[in-house]
């Protein structure tokens, strides 16, 4: 909508820097340090209630205060969750944090992937938490499920793969995202029909993608999906990754150009199961 009035997306100004007595208050704060404790001894539920509590009282200065103390203690789906619940003061490098860089970055420029993509596609599947886990079994940052990985991992060769190194980061990294490059050229391209078929699977994309009589605009393909998880995971995976390339290339961006056109064709061969 912001688009059709003429308008990209870019990053908001940045708030004035914390300063050393706003995070100090915050550090000494006893129900944050609470959900510290609980967070180190690995009780991610019980830490997430201490938390979320705490910040009822907060006001937006102290909340982008809880934000920074969240990522000093690694806690980085807090700091999106915290950083989120302002509405005048925004930062965006807690909103849309970038961590594991460092593998991230070689992995995605080996395989010629969009790094925001990826950024946005962990950021929609695991807030960053790298042991996370869903209910049926997805693991880690990029929620890999194991039946996937074993698929990937014989597929690019990685000979020493064995599915107890599902959470290990750097494998959960590659794994996820050779599987996002299998599903981007099994979609001809389209990152919505590759987030869907990350989601959902590559079987279900495909259907989808054959109902088409003629191109569709990608924003009206990603609101005609017909599973709600999807078309909703579609949609913030897309938003990140359009934020994500607003805050790397530091200029506005399209989200527009990003969803694209999807064709109906379909690829006749190397199709993924």
């Amino acid at each position: 909508a912001l688009e059709e009035l003429g308008q990209k997306i870019s990053m908001p100004p940045a708030p004035a820097p914390l300063t050393a007595a706003e995070i100090a208050a915050i550090e000494s704060n006893q129900g944050l340090q609470r959900a510290l404790r609980f967070f180190n001894l690995r009780l991610r539920a019980e830490g997430a209630r201490e938390w979320n509590w705490e910040l009822r009282k907060f006001n937006e200065r102290e909340l982008l205060a809880a934000a920074e103390f969240a990522r000093r203690h690694d806690i980085l789906d807090r700091m999106v969750y915290t950083s989120e619940r302002t509405r005048t003061l925004l930062d965006y490098t807690q909103r849309f944090p970038s961590p594991h860089n460092d593998i991230l970055h070689p992995t995605a420029q080996e395989l010629g992937l969009d790094k925001a993509w990826v950024y946005g596609l962990i950021r929609q599947e695991s807030r960053f938490v790298q042991d996370a886990r869903s209910h049926v079994g997805a693991s880690g940052l990029m929620q890999v499920m194991p039946a996937t990985g074993d698929y990937v991992a014989r597929k690019i060769g990685l000979a020493d793969y064995v599915r107890s190194k599902l959470n290990d980061i750097r494998t959960n990294i590659v794994l996820g995202a050779n599987y996002m490059n299998m599903v981007l050229n099994s979609a001809a391209g389209s990152q919505p029909l590759a987030s869907a078929a990350y989601n959902a699977g590559p079987g279900r994309m495909r259907r989808w993608r054959a109902t088409l009589a003629q191109p569709m605009e990608g924003a009206i393909f990603t609101e005609s999906i017909p599973y709600t998880e999807t078309r909703i995971y579609v949609k913030n995976v897309m938003a990140n990754a359009t934020n994500y390339a607003a805050l790397f290339d530091n200029k506005p961006q399209s989200l527009k150009a990003r969803l694209g056109t999807v064709l109906p064709t379909e690829r006749a061969s190397g199709e993924l199961p």
